[in-house]
């Protein structure tokens, strides 16, 4: 299984357009939304989330751009972990792709039917089923529901997935949002090869700097309480959805080193797995 990390950053990206903190005016380099590609062939690709960004990446991309015919894609796919619209508005920048599956809870499908009867207007939006090649498990994670949504039906709002490659055995677990360490994600993630978590956030005071809420209230649990969980465990763990705020995004950092310390890892967009 191969596995591009097409984005890294939480909403908004790094630097985000309406901030002058210190860490988007660092000249650091820059991190475009969460998204991530995976393939069990390296020639149909599945997304897990469709970033605002998602133009972008695919042309930065060679395995996902256009070809060889002249209307032909290597897109199969996508998977939303949620609702949140830095997870998803990529869909309407794909509309051309007519009739590309997506996958999702069904809170999730409902919440965003009003970009299904966008998309549908241009060659509709179908489900998708499976994933040759690779199996795929989900695990609910939180009920945080977007802003936007005000729906009071219930979730799941927001899960985790997590892909095997049925030829090789390799594991991607993804979960871009975490509100807590939930009920049974132990036993999710054990045998990963790679574990790609929330690191939206450093610590729980992290946006009182900015006049923010707290970061469990945002839905994201801070890295400092991931650090303690995986400790000494076995595979590949990577932080991503990284917001403009959080201090390991400068390489100089003491908590960028703390992360590297751990033995977790701070990957960019761009990084390529094989799995």
């Amino acid at each position: 299984m191969k596995v591009i990390l097409l984005g890294t950053a939480a909403g908004g990206g790094c630097p985000q357009w309406n901030c002058a903190c210190r860490l988007c005016t660092a000249g650091l380099p820059p991190r475009t939304q969460d998204c991530v590609a995976v393939s069990a062939d390296g020639a149909g690709w599945y997304l897990l989330n469709c970033s605002p960004d998602i133009r972008a990446q695919i042309l930065s991309t060679p395995a996902l751009r256009a070809g060889p015919g002249p209307r032909e894609i290597p897109l199969r796919g996508v998977l939303l972990t949620d609702a949140e619209l830095d997870h998803s508005l990529g869909l309407l920048m794909l509309r051309e792709a007519g009739g590309l599956p997506v996958f999702a809870s069904d809170a999730v499908l409902s919440a965003l039917s009003p970009f299904r009867g966008i998309i549908d207007g241009y060659g509709g939006w179908t489900s998708l089923a499976d994933l040759p090649g690779l199996r795929v498990d989900v695990l609910p994670v939180s009920d945080k529901k977007p802003k936007y949504v005000s729906s009071t039906g219930d979730g799941p709002w927001v899960v985790a997935y997590r892909i095997s490659d049925l030829s090789t055995g390799g594991v991607l677990v993804y979960a871009p949002c975490l509100k807590s360490w939930p009920s049974g994600f132990d036993s999710f993630v054990d045998g990963a090869s790679l574990v790609l978590l929330d690191g939206t956030f450093y610590a729980p005071d992290e946006m009182a700097g900015v006049g923010g809420p707290d970061q469990l209230a945002m839905g994201h649990l801070p890295i400092t309480a991931s650090l303690a969980r995986i400790a000494g465990r076995p595979g590949r763990w990577a932080f991503t959805h990284l917001n403009n705020t959080n201090p390991v995004l400068d390489p100089a950092s003491a908590e960028h080193t703390a992360v590297l310390s751990a033995g977790a890892l701070l990957p960019a967009d761009g990084t390529t797995y094989v799995l």
